[in-house]
């Protein structure tokens, strides 16, 4: 009966739309439409004659379409008795949807699954839920196919636990069971918490995503700085070399055609990098859409599931990617538009002057000028002179308690460090320095300029390193490998180490260490603070990944570090 009924319905249906007849006509052929609905078809339709959308059968003219007063008359009558026109193809359940439970026949899509009743639910059938209070207490979830796995397999129990020990959800029975003494809360209080960690990620693959397409908009404003060099240094000196006699007519060619190819060389090289860029910006929407799907699942079993298999938020692959912005200084771009080719143009003044020595070793200065000409990202800035010059490129630094060794006490919003006598009980973690050293990293992953000041007392480390440093072991500690760099400090005594080798110097006896760093040119300085900047150690090497700002305390109980705030 049920399936007549759908044929039934069907019969009244307009099968452009799929809704329930509205002015119904019949044409020719003896199929009946809405008659706005066949109006649109034809008149918007690639063929010459109109035809039936159903038979396909062609007429030679429009025909004349009037409603049907018998077919309208029926369909009014059979509202009045409850009648609603079948459901549209789109509204059944096809392979991938979730069918509802209790539907015969054809199963339409579900549109809510119930964790208590362990059942899926179309419109029509998810209304005592909607209606009756005896359901209200009942939890409605968008469409799950994996309602089941909410189900414990040894007790038949529904899952509304979490083992933090064995990380998995259980029943209430395995928590007094197999799982008694484990570390065990509710699912949903464990969803709220790695609820927070989600969000926390997505902040971050937002923040990158800002500052991809930040860096994207100055590597457009760097080719079309660039062409605006070239073009006008190729200008000048056609002009120049116009003047010249026709000997000089060939330098000429041969100066356009380098600085062409310099040009192409440039803004190739710029192109490349900005669609890495924008490659990377497409990776991380796609994961950020990920990320707010997963968020927003409302089945906590389900939800605590994936986190498992969240793979870990990773920093940029194109390491010079993110120092872009400190690099180029987005301001410099628009005040020196031509700078880029302007030895080129002085070069070819001189020889303009010089017409004995064109021929000569002169002629080579014009080359050279060329293929040293260089795009700000390339370029090193000088090293500041001033504080405040310094302070221009100054960020804040939080110390990771994930990685605070347990004789180290952290405070201050994470900002301070001190060496104490008792152990510490922070939670196991894989990034945690063991008890060989005493010491601690950063959140933040460093690159481009930076710089920070740490306040010191005792016998203390101020130092910077790679992420992946070993946690335990002779060579985890700071400056005693080629992951990390480290100045030693004590009342005017430093040493600095790297690699497990020492160089010892002394300096004034200032408590505030200021720390230098330009990742792209390897450079790594480390200043005494006081009224006046004093240069204490500057390292000049070759940085392959991100940094982290890291302290150490290995002797006094009561030494300390602490990172600045900086205005």
């Amino acid at each position: 009966m049920a399936q007549k009924g759908d044929q039934d319905q069907e019969t009244f249906s307009c099968s452009i739309c799929l809704e329930v007849l509205k002015d119904p006509v019949t044409i020719p052929c003896g199929h009946s439409y809405c008659m706005n609905c066949i109006k649109t078809y034809w008149d918007e339709g690639e063929k010459k004659l109109p035809s039936c959308p159903q038979c396909q059968r062609t007429f030679t003219q429009k025909p004349e379409l009037v409603k049907n007063t018998m077919f309208a008359a029926l369909l009014e009558q059979m509202k009045k008795t409850g009648f609603q026109a079948a459901p549209a193809d789109h509204c059944y359940a096809g392979p991938e949807d979730v069918a509802c439970d209790v539907c015969s026949g054809r199963k339409l899509k579900a549109v809510k699954s119930c964790l208590v009743c362990l059942a899926s639910y179309c419109q029509k059938h998810l209304q005592p839920h909607r209606d009756s209070s005896t359901f209200k207490k009942h939890q409605l979830v968008d469409p799950s196919k994996n309602l089941q796995d909410n189900i414990c397999p040894c007790h038949a129990e529904v899952r509304k636990m979490f083992c933090r020990t064995d990380q998995k959800c259980i029943c209430y029975l395995c928590s007094v069971e197999e799982h008694k003494g484990h570390d065990t809360v509710s699912a949903a209080a464990e969803r709220t918490e790695r609820q927070t960690e989600v969000e926390v990620r997505r902040q971050q693959i937002q923040q990158q995503i800002q500052d991809r397409e930040e860096d994207v908009k100055l590597l457009q404003q760097e080719v079309e700085a660039i062409d605006q060099s070239a073009d006008k240094t190729v200008e000048d000196s056609e002009e120049m070399f116009t003047e010249l006699i026709s000997l000089l007519q060939k330098r000429s060619s041969e100066v356009k055609q380098q600085i062409r190819s310099q040009q192409e060389t440039e803004v190739r090289r710029v192109r490349e990098l900005e669609e890495k860029l924008e490659q990377e910006i497409r990776d991380l929407k796609r994961r950020d859409a990920e990320m707010k799907q997963l968020s927003d699942t409302e089945d906590n079993n389900q939800f605590l599931h994936s986190c498992q298999s969240l793979p870990p938020l990773s920093e940029s692959t194109h390491s010079s990617s993110i120092s872009i912005r400190a690099l180029t200084h987005s301001s410099s771009i628009s005040i020196r538009p031509l700078s880029y080719f302007q030895d080129v143009a002085a070069a070819v003044s001189e020889v303009r002057g010089r017409l004995q020595d064109i021929l000569g070793d002169t002629w080579t200065n014009v080359s050279l000028a060329i293929t040293d000409a260089d795009v700000l990202l390339s370029q090193t800035e000088p090293e500041p002179e001033t504080r405040a010059g310094f302070l221009k490129y100054s960020c804040e630094i939080t110390l990771d308690p994930n990685t605070v060794s347990t004789r180290l006490l952290l405070s201050e919003q994470n900002r301070k460090v001190t060496r104490v006598d008792q152990h510490q009980s922070y939670p196991d973690h894989p990034e945690r320095f063991s008890d060989k050293w005493s010491q601690v990293l950063s959140r933040e992953s460093l690159t481009g300029h930076r710089y920070w000041e740490v306040e010191t007392a005792g016998y203390v480390e101020v130092a910077v390193s790679y992420k992946n440093i070993s946690r335990s072991g002779d060579e985890s500690g700071v400056g005693f490998n080629d992951k990390s760099w480290t100045l030693r400090c004590h009342s005017g005594s430093y040493v600095f180490w790297y690699k497990g080798n020492q160089t010892p110097f002394s300096g004034p006896g200032s408590s505030r260490i200021g720390v230098y760093l330009d990742h792209r040119a390897g450079v790594l300085s480390f200043y005494s603070v006081s009224e006046t900047m004093t240069l204490l150690h500057r390292v000049q090497t070759s940085f392959t990944q991100p940094l982290h700002a890291g302290a150490g305390i290995d002797y006094n109980t009561g030494d300390l570090v602490e990172f600045c705030k900086l205005k």
